[in-house]
This record gives structure tokens, sequence and C-alpha cells, in this order.
């Protein structure tokens, strides 16, 4: 049986409701795997992704916030005060919940800055790469891409990436100048993750325009990595085998590889 939350609950409480929520549907027998998995110091309740999305559908289905400094506040206490990673999912839910929507602006980077830097992992970092500073990017293009030039030259190895792949999703809307331009500051990094998201960067680009991609890493063959090279070229090889073309690819879940 699942808990319910009021309209007007304290963060604090909802994230007291989260954690019974998730406690009461957890496999405590998977908690460990999943944490070696994921290389966490966090630990798992044991919950995998189907039904932790059933967990935060219910938990969050009542909750209302007066502003966007309500709703920030209360993701902040949320992913500050969780004790097991998938309390930090959930937060990272309530970014996502339907009346969130209108705070979806430059107003809220602060917001997904300070979980990049603190989350410091590719499970947190990805979602809010490309599903939460990426529309807010495409929504708002004059007042992000410098902010995404900037961080792509920045200390933070998770900023680097976010810059990378916050426009993996845009298909046709990409705006390669800002990719590349991206690209460029960390195309020689030994980082695993900052190779990784290179290529992963091109290799989702690759499905709308094989031809440039082609080109772009023909002529920076010498200072791409290995991986970085493999990577972006996965899909051009695939349709030339005649395979079918996927809408947007998911990363291949192996970015504990390093």
């Amino acid at each position: 049986q699942l808990f319910s939350t009021s309209v007007l609950a304290s963060s604090m409480s909802l994230l007291n409701t989260l954690r019974a929520n998730l406690v009461a549907v957890a496999d405590a027998s998977r908690a460990r795997g999943m944490q070696s998995y994921m290389k966490s110091i966090m630990p798992y309740h044991g919950v995998s992704a189907v039904p932790a999305k059933a967990v935060f559908k219910s938990t969050f289905a009542d909750v209302r916030f007066r502003d966007r400094a309500e709703w920030e506040r209360c993701v902040r206490d949320i992913w500050e005060g969780a004790t097991h990673r998938e309390e930090r999912y959930g937060a990272l839910a309530l970014t996502d919940h339907i009346i969130a929507k209108p705070y979806q602006t430059p107003a809220s980077l602060n917001l997904y800055e300070d979980m990049i830097v603190s989350g410091a992992w590719w499970d947190y970092v990805d979602t809010i790469s490309i599903h939460r500073v990426g529309p807010i990017l495409l929504a708002y293009p004059d007042e992000m891409k410098p902010i995404m030039r900037e961080w792509s030259t920045c200390d933070n190895m998770w900023k680097r990436r976010t810059s990378i792949l916050s426009q993996v999703s845009f298909k046709d809307r990409i705006d390669l100048d800002l990719l590349y331009a991206c690209i460029e500051p960390n195309i020689s990094s030994t980082e695993f993750f900052l190779r990784k998201a290179i290529g992963w960067a091109l290799r989702q680009h690759a499905w709308r325009d094989p031809d440039e991609v082609v080109r772009y890493v023909t002529a920076n063959e010498d200072r791409l990595s290995g991986l970085s090279l493999r990577e972006a070229l996965k899909n051009v090889s695939k349709m030339a085998k005649g395979k079918p073309k996927r809408v947007v690819d998911k990363d291949d879940d192996d970015d504990n590889e390093e």
C-alpha cells in the first residue's frame, strides 16, 4: 500500500513519503548489485526503473507549488536529504513534473548546475544534460549558448560533458557550430566520460547527417581518441549495412567502463 501526500506537504515530509513508498516496493536482494553496478557510495533501496517510476508518479501526483522558488526548494531538499540513490532519482523526477514545466527556464540553471556538480556521475548528469538543460537550451538559445560554451571549458568535467550532450535529442534543430565548439576544448581529453560523450553526440547526429559526421571525424582523426572515433562512426557502419534507423539513440549504458 503506497502512502499519499497532501498538496501542501512540506518538502521534508514529501521526502519521507517518497522514501516510505520506495521501501514498500523495494527488493532488498537487488540493492547491493545495483550499488555495485553504478559504483555508488550512496546505497540503493533495491527498486528498479519501472516500479520506481510508478512510485514517483503516485508520490508526486497531488503535489502543487506556489511558485518556482517553492518547487526548487522542494527539489533541493529531496536531493540533499536523500539517503538512497532512488530518492535522488525521485528529485530528478520532480524536476520533470508537469507543473514544473513553466519553471524550465534559464532561471533554473543554477539548480541543475548544482545537481550536476554534486551528483558527479553519468546516471544523474546525462538525464539532466539531455532532458533538462537541453530543452532550456532549445527554448532560450541566446541565453544558453554562451553558457554551454563556458561550461565546455570549465574545471568541472561533468559540466563539460553536459555541454557536449545537451543537444543529443535535437535532431534537425541541432546547432553544429555549438556542438563543435563544445567538443573542441575536450577533443584531446584523456577523460573517459568526455571521450564517450564526444562519440555519443557525433553518433547521434550521424543518424541525420552521416556525411557530415564522417567529414568531421576525418578532419579531426588525429585528435579524436579511439573511443570517440569508434562511437562516432557506429551508426554510419550500421546504416551502410541497411539496419533500421532509430529516432534517438540511448547510450550503451557502459559508462562505468573506465
